[in-house]
């Protein structure tokens, strides 16, 4: 077996809070270092901070200047991190893991099912 990598599952999730529907992801990231993680949710929260109300641009950049270093040390230490902001009624929240993956196996040169090869692709329209 291959060995297995140790790494950050992140996630980006968001939130009406006024809708009473569970949060929806929306983005999803495998990074292979603290720093890589941690990086991700700068980018996205740089990125986003000049169409944010003052309150949420505030807390981007309060985790940006202050809260980044917290959560840098946490992931070094494979503690789970969270980063939320909250715009308006809309709350969206980063998640870092710290995970393990595991490596895939290769199809080529496999033998598929007999089964694999009644399907056929579909025709174009």
């Amino acid at each position: 077996m291959t060995e297995l990598v140790r790494g950050y599952w992140c996630e980006c999730w968001t939130e009406n809070l006024g809708s009473g529907q569970p949060p929806a992801r929306r983005a999803a990231f495998d990074a292979y270092s603290a720093p890589q993680a941690d990086r991700w949710v700068a980018v996205t929260l740089r990125t986003i901070s000049p169409a944010l109300d003052s309150d949420a641009s505030d807390q981007a950049w309060a985790w940006l200047y202050e809260g980044r270093i917290t959560t840098r040390r946490a992931l070094l230490r494979s503690e789970a991190c969270t980063v939320t902001v909250t715009q308006a009624r809309t709350r969206i929240t980063w998640t870092i893991r710290p995970v393990l993956f595991l490596p895939l196996a290769h199809r080529q040169g496999a033998q598929l099912p007999a089964c694999s090869h009644d399907f056929k692709p579909n025709a174009a329209d």
